[in-house]
């Protein structure tokens, strides 16, 4: 692991909450928490940045979600215990942590420009709930231009949904892999990275977001699109 280069690799760790984390899915994911510290302990010996993406909503209800406004609750909701992530899932100093107001993490304004910043280009997500918030954040990623995989058994949900969710978009907008498997695909996953490269700036995440986040001012594959789009 020592000699392979992951920093184009980011986790996207998503939603691994008190809130979200069930008597029903520990039964049914019971290796789930275990998971989920051997996945953070291998990226971060192996230098890949983690991201903690969270589900945080105002005590006053003014970020609150139609359907929960309607019915009159909310997870997650800022300084209650529900919102707090399990022990197993807390960041540790320099961990970026990103809050969102949906299941969808790309709908953070932050999220998108810090990874083209920082040069991401393969990510890795796992979290809580497979058929949720992991697939709407991995899909969106995907739709996006990033070279995607979901850590299946850094996931959980109801069974069902989470087979039915992972066989739906495997091969077709994502890869899937175990913990245990992450070294073993290295290559083939750096390869997809080198093979996106030759095909030039605009197969970049980049190329998306060029023209719409003044935060990504300055990065040089921005720059250089600007000069081809006139």
């Amino acid at each position: 692991m020592s000699e392979q280069n992951w920093k184009n690799f980011a986790l996207l760790l998503v939603d691994v909450q008190k809130d979200f984390w069930s008597a029903e899915l520990e039964t049914a994911f019971p290796q789930f928490r275990q998971n989920t510290a051997q996945l953070l302990q291998f990226c971060r010996q192996a230098g890949i940045e983690v991201i903690h993406l969270r589900e945080i909503f105002n005590p006053d209800r003014s970020d609150w979600l139609p359907r929960y406004r309607m019915r009159g609750r909310s997870p997650c909701v800022r300084g209650t215990p529900g919102a707090a992530p399990l022990d197993e899932a807390a960041e540790v100093p320099g961990e970026r942590v990103i809050e969102k107001q949906t299941q969808n993490g790309f709908h953070s304004l932050e999220l998108f420009p810090y990874l083209c910043n920082n040069d991401k280009r393969f990510l890795l997500v796992a979290g809580l709930v497979t058929s949720v918030c992991v697939a709407f954040t991995a899909t969106s990623a995907a739709q996006t231009g990033f070279l995607t995989a979901v850590v299946a058994d850094g996931c959980a949900d109801y069974p069902e949904a989470h087979a039915l969710t992972l066989k739906r978009y495997r091969g077709f907008l994502l890869d899937v892999a175990n913990v245990g498997e992450l070294t073993d695909k290295h290559a083939e996953w750096y390869g997809q990275i080198e093979k996106l490269d030759g095909l030039g700036d605009h197969s970049r995440p980049c190329a998306g977001c060029a023209l719409e986040y003044a935060e990504c001012e300055g990065h040089p594959v921005i720059e250089g699109l600007k000069r081809s789009l006139g």
